[in-house]
């Protein structure tokens, strides 16, 4: 996978500069520019999400702010739905040891764990909130990792009105979740164009 140099200003990227990571084993294979100190993280999403070909991850405010409250992003109604079948979920804080030892390889790991524990297909909630720290989104490509981070700042951006506004508001009822995530996504999907 290739990935952004670390401490490149986004301004000055080219798609020369990009770094190219083994997935099997994390070495660079070619160039002079370090990766990302975020490789790790990226190397555990693409080894673990089969359908994963591109991984995001961002400091926007509200995705932050919830991620640093360590509250998820839940679903409260159809707009939600239209993208994520359920609650983006925020991982359990990291431990001393994790931090201290292979942060970056733990942040992956953790995020994993959410997904695994909580029962969440990571193809039906592509985005993650990382306890006290960001969020990290992914998809079949770049594009599409990108596409769901900003579908993810703007549904953080209401979940906070939303808690702000009425925080003992009702959640919708499964159905109307699922109907709205699968007319959109799977086999049956029938929203849009051919």
């Amino acid at each position: 996978f290739v990935i952004k140099p670390s401490g490149v200003p986004y301004d000055d990227l080219t798609p020369a500069s990009m770094v190219p990571v083994s997935l099997e084993t994390g070495e660079v294979l070619e160039g002079d520019l370090r990766p990302s100190s975020d490789t790790p993280t990226h190397r555990e999403l693409y080894r673990q999400f089969p359908t994963c070909g591109g991984v995001a991850h961002t400091h926007s405010e509200y995705a932050t702010g919830l991620a640093q409250a360590r509250r998820p992003v839940r679903c409260m109604g159809t707009t939600h739905a239209d993208h994520f079948r359920g609650d983006v979920p925020v991982t359990r804080e990291m431990t001393r040891a994790e931090v201290e030892s292979e942060y970056e390889h733990n942040t992956g790991v953790v995020i994993v764990e959410a997904f695994r524990e909580g029962g969440i297909d990571p193809e039906e909630v592509n985005a993650v909130l990382v306890a006290n720290h960001g969020p990290f989104s992914w998809g079949t490509d770049a594009h599409d990792a990108v596409k769901a981070s900003r579908i993810l700042e703007f549904l953080a951006r209401m979940e906070t009105r939303i808690l702000a506004m009425a925080p003992g508001a009702p959640r919708p009822a499964d159905h109307l979740v699922d109907k709205h995530y699968l007319r959109k996504h799977g086999s049956g999907a029938y929203y849009g164009q051919k």
